[in-house]
Order: structure tokens, then sequence, then C-alpha cells
């Protein structure tokens, strides 16, 4: 159109110059016309086709949008269902999680997160962590968010709505967006205190959590038909659920449990990077595989009897212990397995999350084969509580005391066996706490009522806290060993004792040459002398004593007792000891005692330490053939730790120091290192076995003891008893108290000998005392009958005929068990007088005795609070 404008603006000045014919610009124009025409023609002709071929792009484009949008509306739906796949596994997650941005503001939370915290799962939103840690804790986790650092695990306490702060463990990792820049953190939390609490919190949120599900499905349904319209809202979604995807894999990938989910038809459908790399597979080839190819075939009736009851119950859990064959072998599994149900409470698929407890089953096989060995020991092993309830009772035990264990679990462990027991007791358990362990000799009575003896070790027991918690025993029978034991002391002492013989006799002669003299003289000439009288009188009486004294020594030493361990003043041993040292040892000999006022007692068996200083009283003699000093001494003493290390049978604590020692001949070094061999002797034949410092030497380890011993040759040997010191009250000597006269009261005196029941009458009667007599029990039985209430107290011999001293007593007691009996005995009154079980008497008096030890004691018997 532009070139036909041209062309008849340059043509009209030529028609007009030219001035030519009309027809000839007829023609012309014509031609103009038409050609104008044609070029009009033309150029809407291109137009047509060029708008056909924009039509035509124009619908490749929308075929394409809508190809497009085909395809975005299916990658949406894809991508929504693994968005709620991994949503639900989040939701469904047996531990808390939480979302917080950079700042520890809450973003997401799941309903375990929520249960924990014991609010609302909605509450959590928009809330800052700190909110829900214990106020003491606030500034830590400050602290924390400043320096957290990837994958790092720390405790701390949490503080639950209106609830009580509770231990924790706190793993977290960060978030980044596509630049790498830190956008939050993930946190999971394990409840260190109740774990089974929170899943059941948990389940009870379920329902709650499927209609949330359903809830936000609905949203997302609204969102993709908004995406149509808006594509850019469209890509923000698709972001957002790649984030999603991401996070919910992250955190079931980071689980230290096996998750597997499977089908109604036992088929693998989902398991989580630590199933499948324990059953040594790929997810993909694991994925529809049936479940009970990894499980242990005996374990196959239960695996499918919990999916039937997950299936056909109402409850949606189920915990369950299995065998799964992984590549390290098979390993006991814990299994909580749950049901996922859809809107109408059909089962679609079950899951499983499965922890490792093969170390406990081994550990409590390990338990059970322990106590296999406990019951086969022929030892009593026991194991008992804090405050003495039995707690375990092996077969030892049963076959040693007689009692089933069903007859002694969760009795009281000294009303089992016997209560005299109960100071030893209570003293063994003092060490034991002290020193976390103990070990001694004890006597018990077996159901039979038999009486044993047996070696007891106790160790203290700690709970993980460090407290101690139980106390295991350890007893060994060794009755017979004691039995043995005791008879060969006997015999040793017997040795002793013989060794002493001839001094003996000479000293008795000595004795009882002045009395047989003065009581001729008194009888013959000196009724009219009285003063001459005067003085025979205390020459008998010393001398009387002192033969009773020395008869008394020796029936003690000879025959012993039944070794039981008591307080046992080593002052009164060692006067004893040498005493009858300086009546029978050699004239050549002199003695130097020396013992501190307040010297500690020590725990132990009397006749056996009064063995050993025998033993050493006598080698100290023979080591001096020529005369000399034997010098005994004792002393207290305090072991600290620097003298226990130097002697390693020392421990640190209170000790008695016993010495012995001479200016003898002394020992050359190889000799005193073979002392204590048994059967070693330097003695001539016939004049030594040997046997007497080794008896020594176990007598004083028996009682957690030890020996030092330094010898020189030509200057003499010094022995070092060291014996453990308790603390006891001072005792009350009757032979110090003055003499206490009576009251008027009635006293029955038994005794079969006539003149010593006539000189118990006139005693008592001038002490102010009313008198009864009888010679034997029959007798002393039917006066106690006749003077019942008249009767204050009764004086009793043991050895007596037709009915002996210990019937009588039993007798009496039946008749009135609080009757006051008092025993008089020329046996050693360390000596039991009968069955401990039958015999009880208020106190003991040997004989030969004075009237102030008869007086006194009556006193004391009588006045006794």
């Amino acid at each position: 159109m532009t070139e036909m404008v041209s062309f008849v603006e340059v043509s009209l000045p030529k028609v007009q110059k030219v001035n030519q014919l009309p027809e000839v610009m007829r023609c012309q124009t014509d031609k103009n016309e038409k050609k104008w025409s044609d070029l009009q023609t033309a150029e809407v002709m291109e137009g047509n086709k060029e708008l056909r071929q924009t039509l035509e792009r124009l619908q490749v484009v929308v075929q394409d949008l809508r190809q497009q949008n085909q395809e975005m509306a299916i990658a949406l739906e894809i991508t929504e269902l693994e968005r709620q796949r991994y949503q639900d596994l989040f939701d469904f997650a047996p531990h808390p999680y939480l979302v917080t941005d950079v700042t520890g503001v809450i973003q997401e939370a799941n309903h375990a997160a929520a249960t924990l915290l014991s609010v609302e799962q909605n509450y959590l939103m928009g809330k800052p962590l700190v909110l829900f840690i214990a106020e003491q804790e606030g500034e830590k986790l400050i602290t924390e968010l400043e320096t957290l650092q990837q994958g790092k695990d720390w405790e701390i306490y949490l503080q639950p709505q209106g609830g009580i702060s509770f231990p924790a463990t706190v793993r977290y990792s960060a978030m980044y967006d596509l630049q790498g820049n830190p956008v939050g953190w993930r946190w999971l939390l394990f409840d260190i205190s109740a774990r089974k609490q929170a899943e059941a919190a948990l389940y009870e949120e379920s329902k709650d959590l499927e209609h949330l599900v359903v809830e936000r499905t609905n949203q997302l349904l609204v969102f993709n038909q908004l995406l149509q319209q808006e594509i850019t809202q469209r890509q923000r979604a698709e972001e957002s659920l790649r984030q999603s995807e991401k996070l919910y894999r992250q955190l079931v990938e980071t689980q230290t449990d096996l998750i597997i989910r499977i089908d109604l038809q036992e088929r693998v459908s989902f398991a989580n990077k630590v199933a499948y790399q324990a059953l040594g597979k790929q997810l993909q080839e694991l994925l529809g595989q049936s479940v009970c190819e990894f499980f242990h075939p005996d374990d196959f009736p239960q695996i499918r009897e919990n999916i039937s009851s997950l299936i056909s119950s109402p409850h949606d859990s189920i915990t369950s212990e299995c065998r799964l064959l992984t590549v390290n072998g098979m390993r006991w599994l814990q299994w909580n397995i749950v049901a996922i149900r859809n809107e109408g409470g059909e089962v679609l698929e079950l899951q499983g999350v499965g922890r490792d407890i093969t170390g406990r089953k081994r550990a409590e096989e390990k338990i059970r084969e322990q106590a296999g060995l406990l019951d086969i020991a022929t030892d009593a092993i026991l194991v008992i509580d804090l405050h003495r309830k039995i707690l375990f009772w092996n077969q030892g035990a049963e076959h040693i005391y007689g009692w089933q264990p069903e007859e002694v679990l969760g009795k009281d462990l000294q009303d089992l066996f016997d209560n005299k027991n109960s100071l030893a007791l209570e003293t063994s358990v003092a060490a034991l706490i002290a020193s976390g362990s103990w070990q001694g000799e004890m006597s018990k009575l077996t159901r039979s009522g038999q009486e044993i003896v047996v070696a007891s070790r106790w160790k203290l027991m700690y709970d993980a806290a460090g407290q101690p918690k139980s106390i295991l025993c350890v007893d060994t029978d060794i009755t017979e060993k004691k039995q043995l034991e005791e008879q060969f002391f006997r015999a040793q002492r017997l040795e002793s004792l013989g060794t002493l013989a001839s001094g003996i006799a000479h000293d008795l002669n000595n004795i009882l040459t002045p009395i047989l003299a003065a009581s001729q003289l008194l009888q013959v000439r000196c009724s009219q002398d009285k003063e001459h009288y005067q003085q025979l009188l205390p020459i008998i009486e010393s001398n009387s004593k002192r033969g009773a004294a020395l008869v008394k020594q020796v029936l003690s030493f000879a025959r012993g007792f039944k070794g039981e361990r008591t307080i046992v003043q080593l002052k009164h041993l060692i006067s004893e000891i040498s005493y009858i040292a300086k009546q029978t040892f050699p004239k050549s000999i002199e003695f130097a005692v020396s013992i501190p006022e307040y010297l500690w007692a020590v725990c132990g068996d009397a006749t056996q330490l009064h063995q050993v200083l025998m033993n050493l009283v006598v080698n100290a003699r023979d080591a001096m053939p020529a005369g000399g000093t034997l010098t005994i001494s004792a002393k207290n003493m305090f072991i600290d730790q620097a003298y226990a290390q130097m002697n390693l049978d020392a421990k640190v604590g209170n000790y008695v120091v016993v010495t012995v020692a001479d200016t003898g001949m002394g020992m050359a070094p190889e000799i005193l290192e073979r002392i204590f061999d048994p059967f070693f002797t330097t003695k001539d034949i016939g004049k030594g076995t040997g046997l007497g410092l080794s008896t020594v030497l176990g007598i004083i380890k028996n009682h957690r003891g030890f020996i030092n011993v330094c010898s020189k040759v030509a200057q003499g040997s010094e022995f070092h008893l060291f014996l453990p010191a308790v603390e006891v009250a001072q005792s009350v000597d009757i032979d110090n108290l003055d003499i206490f006269p009576g009251q008027g009261e009635l006293i029955l005196f038994v005794d079969d000998e006539i003149q010593i029941r006539e000189l118990a009458k006139i005693v008592l009667e001038k002490y102010n005392y009313r008198t009864i007599t009888a010679s034997n029990g029959i007798e002393a039985i039917a006066l106690y009958a006749q003077y019942t209430h008249d009767i204050s107290a009764v004086l009793m011999d043991i050895m007596m005929p037709e009915m002996d001293g210990n019937t009588a007593i039993r007798t009496l007691r039946k008749m009135n068990p609080k009757i006051k009996i008092i025993t008089c005995s020329g046996l050693d009154t360390t000596v039991p007088l009968a069955h401990p079980a039958h015999t009880d008497v208020d106190l003991v008096v040997s004989k030969p005795y004075t009237a102030k030890d008869l007086l006194n004691s009556l006193h004391h018997v009588l006045h006794k609070s």
C-alpha cells in the first residue's frame, strides 16, 4: 500500500507536467489501480497466512501447556504421596522429634515430643525450646545453641508443662538451605527415666494425629488446585515438599534401631538404612521379599501370631522378642510392632521398630550359668540385704544347714541361726561396712539343732550408683577341722604341761609344807600361845591361796575349753602366765613384767592365747639353761599406712603388742628362718616335737594378727605378738569391793560336802543372811518347793551324788524362771557347765573361794539391775 501511494505521488506531477490526453491518463490510471489492487490482495493473503500459522503455533502451545499441567499434577500427586509417607514416619516415630530455627524457636514437633513435654502439639509451634528446659539448665541451652556442632549428643533436664523436670538425652543435627546456610536444627529427644510412658502417650495421641493428617491432606488438595493458577506458588510447594521429604528421610535414617514396614502379605514395603544394612541387602533388593526369610524358623509361629493379633484385635501395638538372621550372625531384637490403619480403622500395613538386645540375652544366659555353678558348690553361698534378710540360698547352704530355700528366703539371718551370736554378728557387719569385706569363724545352729563352726567370708555388693545393696556370704563347714585342731592344741598343751611337772611338784611341796607344819603346831602346842597363834594363821591362809591359784592355773591350761571368741584382757593372761612361770621355773631365771594400766582388750580364744604365751615362756626358759632374765611386756600401738606397707600381714588400726624376750643363747639367721616350720626343732630327741612355734603362728594368724621375731646369737631373742585391739567397757572386779552384809534374805545353800555347808552357813549368818542347806539336788528341790516365796537366791554345787547341780538348776528354773542362782564348781570357771541351751545361771564362783568372794558374789546377784 505504501508503494502504491508513493507511485501515485510520483506520477501525478508527471501527468500535470506533460498534460497528455485524457485517454492516456485514463489508461494510466487503470493500470495504476490494477497494480494497487494486486498489491493489496497479495498483502492481505500474506497476512492471512501468517495468522493461520500463528493460530497453529498457539494450538501447539496450548496442547503443551495442557500436557505439562497433567504431568505436573501427576508429579505433584507422587510428591505428595512421598511427603505423606515420610510425614507418617515422622508422626509415628516412637521417639520425640523437634524442628527449630537457628534461634531455637520450634517450627515442627511430632506427637511424641508433645507428649514428652505435656502440651498439645499445636502449642509447641512458635515456642522457644528454652521454655521446656529446666530453669537451672536455661543458660546451658543458650550456650549450646551458640556453640552447637553437627551430630553432638548431650544431656539436659527438660521441664514439661505443669510437670516435674526429668533427665533426657538430646541428639541434634543442622538443616541447611540450597545455598548451604543453616536454617534450623532437628532435635531427637530420649526420655531416660520414662521411655515406656512416652510410648504410651504417643499411642494415646495417635487418633488426633490421624485427624491432623486428614486435615492436612484436604489442605494440600486445595493447594493443588491453586497450583494450576499460580505457578510460582507451585514451585514453592515443590521445594517445600522436597525439603520435608529430605527431613523425614534423614530422621528415619538417623535412627539407631531397625525400622521395617510390611504389608498384610508379610512382604517388606520399607526398611531404613540400619535395617537393610544389617540384613546385607540393598533397599531395592529387600522390598517385596517375605519378612519371615530373615527370622529364625523357630520364631515363625510367634511372628505370625503377632501379625494376626494386630490385624484382628483393637490393639495397635505389641512388643515381642525374636531372633534376626543378620550379616553378623543371629541377633536378638526386641520389636515394637505398630498397626498402620486407614480412616476406617482397617489395617493397611505393620511397622516394626527393632532394638538389639543380644548383649542383654547373653548376660541373662551367663547369669543362669553362674546360678548353676553356685548350686553345685559344696560351700553355703548366701546373699542377704543390708537388713540381714536372706535373698539367695544355694544347694550347698541347704546341705550344710538343712533348710530348703523356700523356708529361709526373706527371713532374718540372726533369727534363723542363733540369737546368742548377735554381738558378733553386729561387729562383723560393722567391719564389713567399713572395709567392704570380712572373714572369720562363727558358730551356728543347723535345722536339727547341731552346733557347727563355719569359716565365713563376706563381701559387700554395690549397685550401679556405687551404693551398698547386699552382702555375699560364703560359709565353709570346718567343724571337723576345729575338732582336730582342738585335739592338737590340747596335746600340745599337755606337752607344755609335762615340761612344768617337776616345777609344779616342787612348788606344791613348798606350799603344803608350811600348811601341814602350822596346822600341827596349832593343834599340839599353840592352843594357849596367842602370839604364835596369830602368826601361824596368816601363813596357812596365804599358802592355801597360793596352792589354790596354782591348781587353778594348771587346771585351766591342761583342760582348755570350747574355742569361742570373747573379749580377752591380755593383762590378766600375762599375770597368770608370769605367776605360774615364777612358781615353776628355776630360781636362776629373773622375771620382768611391764603392763600399762590401760591396756586395750582383744577379741579371741582365751585358752589358745594362754597356750601361745606358755609356749613362748617355756622356749625362753629352755634358751637360758644357766639363768637369765625373762621379760614379758605389753603396749598399745596404732599401725599406720606406712608401717602396714612394710609388714605384709599388718593392717591399719589399733593393736596390742605383747613382747616375750629372753637373754639366752639366741638363734643364728639360718635357724631363725625355719623356726615356724612344723616339726623343726633344735632341742634334743625327746625334749621337743617342733610344733610349739608353728602352733603359736597358727593361733596368732587365726586371730588376724602377726608375729615379728628378732634374735642375735649369745644376746637373746624377742618375740613380738601383734593382736587387733577392740574397745570394751571397764569391768567391775568383785574381789576389790568391800564386803556387803545381807538384809535378812533367806539363802538355799546346796553342797555334798558337810564341812563346806557348815562353813558357808557360819559365814552367811555372821553377815546377816538366813540359811537353809541341802546335800544334793533332790533335797534342794524339796526345800525350794517348801520355801518358794521366802528363798531369795540359791548357791548350788555342780558335782553332787544322786542328782547333780545341772539337773537341779533346770528343775528350779521350771519352777521359777526368775530364780537367782549362783553355781560353785571346783572346775575351771571358763569350762561350760553343760550344754548352753540347758544352763542358765546368774554367776559362777570357783572353788576354793574366800568368805569375801562368796559374800560379794551373792550381793552382786541380789542387787544387780
